[in-house]
């Protein structure tokens, strides 16, 4: 399995409009932040993990010729902004994309994008296939097993995704205790940390390395952080040695 980070940062991404903060002002391309998605690769099936407003700079980025489905975490617009664009894969895939999310999620999706859904399409819309999935009922695609895992994100339910020995989790602040029996025995975990200071719906820094330690990975990486967790060529020594704060095209190599 092949893990690929599309995007690491919050909702406005880094470097944030208007900012002249270090992080946001940084050279580094590591301090670089589209909005957070991820790309999963195994056993011959290619899986998209939300697909924000970048979503076409970051298929571009990575050369990306083949997307067998999308998986929703939730309906915020950084997470399901670009799905206009799946009409590349449309086109030369020669199918609609189907795009897993609850049902919760898949209205949100009809509203946001209801020219995509109308009885009389305009030529050249998307063409989505929604599929409904529900948390902790595993579900397949072309054989790939995905077992949906629960979070809350403040009042939102939202899910994580666990696919082999993988488990990917982002915009969330609670993990039930039956949810992280879900997440016993991955040999990578992806947890969004967001900042140091307390947020109403993402985990903190501090907060995301405690659900780590319970939950024991072999390897862990953080993902959506914003600009005020400050530069990552400061903040990746002080981590545990087996976690690493993801940047934008970092590449995984799982089991």
């Amino acid at each position: 399995m092949k893990l690929t980070f599309l995007g690491t940062g919050t909702s406005q991404g880094i470097p944030m409009i208007g900012c002249a903060c270090r992080t946001c002002r940084s050279a580094d391309p590591r301090d670089k932040r589209l909005r957070t998605s991820a790309m999963v690769e195994a056993d011959g099936v290619t899986l998209v993990i939300d697909a924000g407003p970048d979503f076409r700079t970051q298929m571009l980025r990575e050369n990306v010729k083949r997307v067998d489905a999308i998986l929703l975490t939730h309906e915020h617009t950084d997470h399901i902004g670009g799905l206009d664009d799946v009409r590349a894969f449309n086109y030369f895939m020669g199918r609609p994309m189907p795009v897993y999310a609850e049902e919760r999620v898949q209205r949100q999706v009809q509203s946001a994008f209801a020219y995509a859904f109308d009885k009389n399409k305009y030529p050249g819309s998307p063409e989505i296939e929604q599929v409904a999935i529900c948390a902790n009922q595993p579900f397949e695609v072309q054989g790939l097993r995905v077992l949906p895992v629960r979070a809350m994100h403040a009042r939102l339910p939202v899910l994580g995704f666990r696919v082999g020995s993988m488990a990917y989790l982002t915009d969330t602040n609670f993990v039930s205790k039956e949810s992280k029996l879900l997440l016993e025995g991955c040999e990578v975990l992806v947890v969004n940390a967001l900042r140091r200071e307390p947020h109403l719906s993402h985990f903190t820094l501090s907060e995301a390395l405690r659900l780590i330690d319970e939950v024991k990975p072999a390897r862990a990486y953080l993902t959506h952080a914003s600009h005020q967790l400050g530069l990552h060529a400061e903040l990746q020594p002080t981590l545990p040695k087996n976690v690493q704060l993801a940047y934008d095209g970092l590449t995984a190599a799982i089991g």
